[in-house]
């Protein structure tokens, strides 16, 4: 089995492609004086191990020996967990996004010798597909340029680098001053885009943007304006009941690909449970819906229960893929949080299988109507489609029965599923998220009232503060806790402050490399 530099690394993103054929060097100057000594361009990738694209391209791709063959002849092949140096991301996400307009994970971008940018994009398919030109394909083109007049591309590099700065600047010096009319502006933006039927803003892909939401309610209570109120409401409602939110475990995927929040990109993220927490507890606070606050508390049991250190810190994520009940030996994307209608009445029997088929839209054949690469065949994805009430009306039971009912069957499936192979966990432990994360604990502690998520928030912060520090009181990025037989504790490699500082494309975000 090939191995490359990366099995040295910790990041569990940077682990997963150790044995690709593709000669990977994780970030840093080694690899920098490689490009610059061999006069070759850098390829740089840039991901997180919980990431389904990620996958998708190393299977094409970076598994490929062919592939492989042309990356290692023809460039300096890096890899980047961006969880672990956002600062890096950041950097080359901007050159991406104003380059092509779009952005995401993987993040494939090519760079001279010195670092500067000069063509990026995301994904790439191994053949011409989705409008989008096949990886091999690419990378000849770019050799072959490289060869001809890399004068000129290193010209151009630097051009795109200065523009960047300028534009980057631009925007700086126009901020201006915070006041009451850049707010009201920014409300007119947002009810602009407001989707009436389904909540949330813009069109599919939808993301909950829990940001937008205390912003409304902030709104709310500064103008009394009943609109933004409606607006953060019925979102957080229509979350609620749909796919993206896990009616079995609590918590919340990454995001919906349809526009009414109906089947969810799988990944779960540490920082999506910590802001939509608070969403949903400051929901509760200005609306007293209850079941806002049984989200909320969904949310943290979740985390307590599968996102948890032993010690106290959080972990950052979990995949979007999964092994295959049927097949452990192949992942699908959400294999572990999908059901057929079988599965279900075997796991619960009649009439319960009835009830809850009805509660949460399940049907014979699966649920799922679009579903473009196959995942999905004959699978349910549970939501709310009627309302205990509305099920207990059809099915002639009492709302008090069919509430005890449906509460049960949902603890036997959690039950049942955790007897599943279960996602990859990324169990790094990243400060930012935990900041993020112990600040919602301890607002859910206040909130509701809950003496477990106050120790919890404790526990997090001692964490933090005990492990993630350095010798002269430094915050620290992140740690990846490696337990050995003897049960020690070992602290990973953490950011080196200056490794930047000799990289000219810092220019494009003044100050983004601290």
């Amino acid at each position: 089995m090939h191995t490359n530099r990366l099995a040295n690394e910790k990041s569990p993103y940077l682990l997963q492609h150790a044995h690709n054929p593709v000669d990977w060097y994780p970030w840093g100057e080694e690899a920098f004086e490689t490009a610059r000594r061999e006069d070759k361009p850098i390829f740089l990738s840039v991901g997180y191990s919980t990431c389904h694209w990620c996958h998708v391209m190393e299977r094409e791709s970076f598994e490929s020996p062919e592939t492989a063959a042309l990356l290692n002849r023809y460039f300096v092949p890096v890899k980047v967990d961006r969880e672990e140096r956002p600062d890096v991301d950041r950097i080359y996400m901007t050159f991406v996004q104003a380059s092509t307009g779009g952005g995401g994970w993987p993040m494939s971008v090519f760079l001279t010798p010195d670092l500067q940018p000069f063509f990026g994009g995301t994904y790439f398919p191994p053949d011409g597909r989705y409008g989008r030109p096949g990886f091999p394909a690419v990378l000849e083109s770019i050799a072959k340029a490289w060869a001809a007049d890399r004068a000129r591309i290193a010209a151009s590099g630097r051009e795109v680098v200065e523009q960047l700065r300028k534009h980057t600047e631009l925007r700086s010096e126009g901020a201006g001053v915070l006041d009451a009319s850049l707010l009201e502006r920014g409300y007119s933006i947002f009810r602009r885009s407001f989707d009436p039927r389904h909540g949330g803003f813009g069109g599919a892909p939808k993301f909950p943007r829990p940001v937008v939401l205390g912003f409304l309610l902030r709104y709310h209570a500064w103008r009394g304006e009943r609109e933004a109120l409606d607006m953060a409401l019925q979102t957080l409602r229509a979350m609620a009941a749909g796919g993206m939110h896990d009616q079995l475990g609590g918590g919340f995927h990454r995001y919906s690909v349809d526009e009414r929040w109906f089947v969810p990109h799988f990944e779960k993220m540490l920082y999506d449970q910590a802001q939509l927490a608070v969403a949903y507890l400051e929901g509760y606070q200005v609306s007293g819906e209850e079941p806002l606050a049984r989200v909320a508390r969904g949310i943290f049991d979740y985390v307590l229960r599968d996102m948890t250190h032993p010690e106290g810190g959080f972990y950052s994520a979990e995949d979007a893929d999964s092994p295959l009940p049927e097949d452990p030996s192949r992942k699908g994307e959400g294999a572990f949080f999908l059901w057929t209608r079988a599965e279900i009445e075997q796991c619960l029997g009649r009439p319960a299988a009835e009830w809850f088929a009805w509660r949460y839209g399940l049907e014979d054949d699966g649920n799922v109507r679009n579903d473009p690469h196959g995942e999905f065949q004959g699978k349910n994805i549970l939501f709310e489609d009627h309302t205990a009430g509305e099920t207990a009306a059809r099915f002639g039971v009492s709302p008090e029965e069919m509430n005890a009912a449906l509460e049960a069957a949902r603890r036997r499936l959690l039950e049942a599923r955790e007897k599943r192979p279960r996602p990859h966990l990324d169990d790094k432990v990243l400060a930012g998220w935990n900041g993020l994360m112990i600040s919602a604990f301890a607002k859910g502690a206040r909130v509701l009232g809950e003496p477990r998520y106050l120790e919890a928030a404790r526990r997090a912060a001692g964490f933090v503060l005990t492990r993630m520090t350095d010798s002269a009181g430094g915050l620290l990025r992140r740690l990846r806790q490696v337990v050995n037989p003897a049960q020690v504790l070992k602290p990973a490699v953490v950011i080196n402050r200056n490794l930047l500082a000799h990289c000219a494309a810092k220019k494009l975000i003044d100050g983004d490399a601290q």
